[in-house]
């Protein structure tokens, strides 16, 4: 399966970061001695599951990176959407028989060949059109106790968001302002219920919504096939938005 790595990210003055990069993209932050994307990338490169990768932003300063392999940069993009949609453009003229692309973000350090290997594989056990990730509360907080990362509440279950999803290369070249509006509020299951519908965002306020029933409505929504993978790396959910994070990753990687 091939990749495409979402690494535009300019933080601004006034964003937590922002006295770390300094204007550069947040993909290049120093992480135990290597860019933040870096890491990334030498994950991917090293995972037996992935095979041709592409970059989209940091195309200027690719000569910062000691790059493992040749990797493909593209020039960073307005918005989420138009980054994966012009990411699954260049892997269509690399690799035209792609059906799938693995959708990372640069801000995940702590990814691992295991923990791509796992998502990529547990993917190809079925037949949908997205696969998105959720960590179980016990596993992010068993590899990282001081996340602080956010939980959504289910019915029987907690959990938070990965940052390492897949989707059929149909799907990226959509034009659907849902899916604009979907990949905004990703990170925020209280937004993405309330796309779908306030009475599956009262289920979710009330602790009754399973996953399965969610993921079932969100699918219904925005009429494609979903599947939610309960991933037990906690890795693929630990990313760095702020300057603790920053530096428990640090402390972790060196």
């Amino acid at each position: 399966m091939d990749a495409i790595v979402a690494a535009g990210g300019v933080p601004t003055p006034g964003d937590p970061l922002y006295p770390y990069t300094q204007g550069k993209p947040k993909a290049l932050v120093e992480v135990a001695g290597k860019p933040m994307l870096q890491w990334v990338l030498e994950a991917l490169s090293q995972a037996p599951s992935i095979d041709n990768i592409v970059v989209v932003g940091c195309k200027d300063q690719q000569g910062l990176l000691a790059l493992p392999e040749p990797i493909t940069f593209l020039p960073i993009q307005d918005n989420i959407l138009r980054t994966v949609q012009t990411g699954g453009e260049a892997l269509l003229e690399i690799n035209p028989g792609a059906e799938y692309a693995v959708l990372s973000s640069a801000d995940i350090p702590g990814i691992t060949p295991e923990s791509i290997d796992w998502v990529v594989n547990s993917a190809l056990e079925s037949e949908h059109d997205a696969y998105y990730n959720a960590i179980p509360r016990h596993a992010m907080e068993k590899g990282y106790p001081d996340s602080g990362r956010t939980f959504t509440k289910l019915k029987g279950l907690e959990v938070c968001g990965g940052d390492l999803s897949i989707a059929k290369m149909s799907l990226l070249s959509t034009d659907k302002e849902i899916f604009e509006r979907l990949f905004a509020a990703r990170k925020n299951p209280f937004k993405i219920a309330s796309l779908v519908g306030y009475s599956t965002l009262f289920l979710l306020l009330t602790r009754l919504l399973t996953l399965e029933k969610g993921v079932e409505r969100v699918s219904q929504s925005l009429g494609i096939k979903g599947r939610v993978m309960l991933c037990p790396y906690p890795e693929i959910g630990m990313d760095v938005d702020k300057p603790y994070q920053l530096e428990l990753l640090r402390q972790d990687l060196k």
